[in-house]
């Protein structure tokens, strides 16, 4: 696995602003290897989770506290309670508030939701969304007019949202999306590109957005990073996450 350069540490600027570490991953409802999915999540030092695919049965909150514990982090909203996107935070986050909100149900479809909340780092603050989005064409489209609603909605200057999207970068719900968000990945490419690899043709599925005015610093698969192994990507979950570092001016 190739070496890739570090992104920037988490920081708090002299100017009130934030460097603030964005983590976006589909755990698989922690079907498989948890320890290796606490691995690659703490290794990347993220000081936001957005979980897709969070457990959602029996004991859920336990698993999920359980994983955010070993990360090194903390629940912060969602899980069961969003259909199954889930929000993570470091201890560095002063949080205001969260909301978990449920999609309309299509029939024949899976419930979807958001999980939402607004959140501090240093003078930075910041509206956070983690969402999976329909398999199936329409409703994904309009699953993401309804995230750009929920963002707008928030009462925030700036904003995080991402997830598992189920579509590729050009498709028509992640065009839609990006006229008003800004495709971190696009704005600075870093690391790996393909979040889905099980089988051909690998797709960037996964991604993340920022609101005007946040800067990315980079973005991408964090491959060959320190800690984050081929074997611990393959057996954490079936898709690999997204990381980002971002700049958030303060409020």
């Amino acid at each position: 696995m190739a070496m890739t350069p570090l992104l920037p540490d988490s920081r708090t600027e002299s100017d009130g602003s934030a460097v603030v570490r964005v983590l976006s991953y589909n755990i698989r409802s922690m079907r498989d290897d948890v320890h290796a999915l606490a691995r690659v999540i703490s290794a990347c030092a993220p000081d936001l989770v957005l979980v897709q695919e969070a457990p959602r049965f029996f004991r859920w909150r336990k698993k999920l506290a359980a994983l955010a514990s070993e990360s090194g982090l903390v629940m912060l909203s969602g899980g069961a309670t969003a259909a199954g996107p889930a929000l993570l935070c470091s201890l560095r986050a002063t949080v205001e508030r969260t909301e978990d909100v449920l999609l309309p149900l299509t029939p024949g479809q899976h419930r979807r939701g958001f999980a939402t909340a607004v959140v501090r780092f240093g003078g930075a603050r910041l509206g956070v969304v983690s969402c999976h989005l329909s398999l199936e064409k329409r409703e994904r489209y309009e699953q993401g007019g309804m995230l750009l609603d929920r963002i707008a909605g928030m009462g925030v200057e700036h904003a995080v949202a991402g997830g598992d999207l189920n579509e590729g970068p050009g498709g028509r719900t992640i065009r839609r999306i990006g006229e008003t968000l800004t495709d971190c990945r696009g704005a600075a490419p870093w690391g790996g590109e393909h979040t889905w690899t099980r089988n051909e043709p690998h797709r960037r599925i996964d991604a993340l957005f920022v609101s005007k005015g946040v800067e990315v610093l980079g973005c991408g698969v964090p491959l060959g990073q320190p800690g984050v192994t081929e074997k611990d990507l393959a057996a954490a979950t079936d898709h690999l996450p997204v990381l980002a570092a971002v700049r958030v001016p303060a409020a």
